[in-house]
């Protein structure tokens, strides 16, 4: 159960933090959103994993470092988190006079890059042999969010990430009919990087 909490409190803050700087129309929201994960990966990554994204949970599991159980509990944790951050921009900030709009290929083709980006580093830094017990993994993830959203947020939004894909919607930042190319980009995006990590470092099963 614990592992459960500290992704719901995690994907909470992630969600928060984009809701209400991206709504707050102020600042640098890539920097902030970056920041912002990788302090929860650093506070929660002891716990839980620090995965707070459906897709990182899925590339784990299929990297073989997620038990199969937690699978669910884990997608419903930060689903929950995501619902429950969305809820909570509502009382700081007004919605959105209209969606975000994307053209659909460009964005389905970002997503899926920058989230098999975000899972092959989470892969690379967090459960690799080679980089065990370091001390930089929720600094290089957070980066690598915050790079995919200055490189990409004006084609897809820099989602990256299925329980953000729900709470940018329940906001209004995002329109509802948007969400299976987020859920397929970045489940898809998360698959092939796990399987390519699979297959670059062989000696690590």
């Amino acid at each position: 159960m614990n592992k459960y909490l500290t992704e719901f409190i995690g994907t909470l803050f992630l969600v928060l933090t984009i809701g209400c700087t991206v709504l707050g129309n102020g600042g640098l929201p890539p920097l902030a959103i970056g920041s912002v994960l990788m302090v929860m990966i650093f506070a929660g990554g002891h716990i839980s994993g620090g995965h707070f994204n459906p897709a990182v949970t899925l590339g784990v599991w299929i990297r073989g470092r997620c038990p199969t159980q937690d699978v669910l509990p884990y997608f419903i944790s930060q689903s929950t988190g995501a619902l429950c951050g969305a809820e909570l921009v509502k009382l700081f900030r007004k919605p959105p006079l209209s969606p975000f709009s994307i053209d659909y290929f460009p964005a389905f083709m970002a997503e899926l890059l920058f989230s098999f980006a975000l899972v092959f580093v989470v892969l690379n830094v967090a459960t690799a042999k080679g980089t065990a017990g370091n001390s930089f993994y929720g600094l290089a993830i957070g980066m690598t969010v915050m790079v995919g959203a200055f490189a990409v947020g004006d084609i897809s939004g820099a989602v990256f990430n299925p329980a953000v894909a729900l709470g940018i919607s329940l906001l209004g930042i995002s329109a509802f009919k948007n969400i299976g190319l987020y859920l397929v980009a970045d489940f898809l995006g998360g698959a092939i990087a796990a399987w390519v990590f699979k297959i670059l470092d062989r000696s690590d099963h």
